[in-house]
């Protein structure tokens, strides 16, 4: 910029501290300009969960897509930037840390994994960046209330309630719990815990499995002895199909039970025909189904972008759908505080058969909790 020495020299200051005060503004909105708005996860999309990071990220961007088709929210389209942490909490740590600070996302998105979206907490809460939409139901994310974090899913608090409630109607009361060894497992144990103290039901017997690792062998050991009536699983996965087949092998005849983010459709591929009768509590709509008018919008959407069809990506799509909506409320003058304000107005928001509802005082979006069953074919029932 040229000026010259006297009259032109205040309109030079003035300017100046226009584009100084421009540029303060726009740093107090990473992630946003005029054109685009940067959203970040970290996902596994490798190693043995590679599959659940696959599916969210697909189910979010087959929306995210859909919205840019159609110009952005306020001109705005929407990048997802992605990183692998293999479903390790060291990796997830340094990928938020290099999201905020070397890609400067605007928000958080659509993590998978309790113990990875653990180690990601204290990183985004201290640079009070939002966290919207983890898939895992672990209580970490909801005691104590932290303003930065939305859940869109029910609890594992939810999903094993709902288990446990079901096997006692049908007069099933000795329980194993076979879970993995972390932050997942033991979310998912307390709350098999807690439902057996509200409604009755007995833990016969107890095993875990490493994170990552498909060494079962103890767990079988010390599971099978006590010949429970059914298992309650708290794992990925890989470990759970290792589980089922060795405990099938000792000609085990009990009922196998799963929550959620074991990756349904992952797991009845890995099964293949051992895989039939096995339940799996969800916490999205049947995907496979038309009277839901998200799902028959997702279907339709999917079939078009040759997107796999799977409880996993629907709840990206979810996601990504509640979080356009909280954008598009924000207005054009988008910032981290308006967008966090406006989702706490999202009271009772119909995505299309799915509600979502958000107040200043809880984050938790939904506790739509059902169950399904995984046929003799690989598909399910519910």
């Amino acid at each position: 910029m040229r000026c010259g020495f006297k009259r032109q020299m205040r309109l030079c200051l003035v300017a100046g501290a226009a584009l100084l005060w421009s540029a303060l503004a726009a740093g107090q909105t990473p992630g946003v300009t005029a054109s685009s708005v940067v959203l970040g996860e970290s996902a596994a999309f490798s190693g043995p969960a590679a599959q659940l990071g696959i599916q969210m990220r697909d189910g979010m961007k087959l929306y995210f897509d859909r919205v840019n088709a159609q110009g952005g929210v306020y001109g705005r389209r929407i990048a997802l930037v992605t990183r692998d942490d293999g479903y390790e909490p060291n990796r997830a740590a340094e990928n938020t840390h290099k999201l905020i600070e070397d890609d400067g996302v605007f928000a958080l998105i659509g993590y998978v994994g309790t113990p990875t979206s653990q180690a990601a907490l204290p990183i985004f809460t201290g640079a009070k960046v939002p966290f919207f939409g983890a898939f895992t139901g672990a209580e970490l994310l909801r005691e104590p209330f932290n303003r930065y974090i939305f859940n869109v899913r029910a609890s594992y608090y939810d999903e094993t309630d709902q288990i446990v409630q079901q096997l006692l109607i049908v007069g099933i009361k000795r329980f194993a719990v076979f879970y993995q060894n972390d932050a997942y497992g033991q979310a998912g144990l307390t709350g098999v815990r807690l439902a057996m103290k509200k409604r009755g039901g007995d833990i016969v017997a107890l095993g875990t499995v490493e994170r990552n690792t498909v060494d079962v062998a103890k767990a079988v050991k010390e599971i099978a002895p006590k010949h429970p009536d059914a298992i309650i699983m708290i794992s990925a996965y890989k470990s759970i199909a290792a589980f089922i087949r060795q405990m099938k092998k000792l000609d085990y005849r009990g009922q196998f039970l799963n929550v959620s983010f074991v990756g349904s459709t992952a797991l009845a591929h890995e099964l293949g025909d051992e895989g039939r009768g096995v339940v799996i509590s969800q916490v999205v709509p049947f995907p496979w189904g038309e009277a839901t008018p998200v799902i028959a919008e997702f279907n339709a959407l999917a079939a078009r972008n040759k997107v796999d069809v799977n409880f996993s990506s629907v709840e990206g799509y979810l996601v990504a759908k509640a979080f356009v909506e909280g954008l598009r409320r924000a207005g054009k003058n988008l910032t981290r505080e308006s967008l966090i304000r406006v989702l706490e107005t999202m009271s009772n928001f119909d995505l299309g058969g799915f509600d979502v509802n958000f107040t200043p005082t809880n984050h938790n979006g939904s506790s739509y909790v059902d169950l399904t069953i995984i046929t003799r074919d690989g598909n399910f029932l519910h």
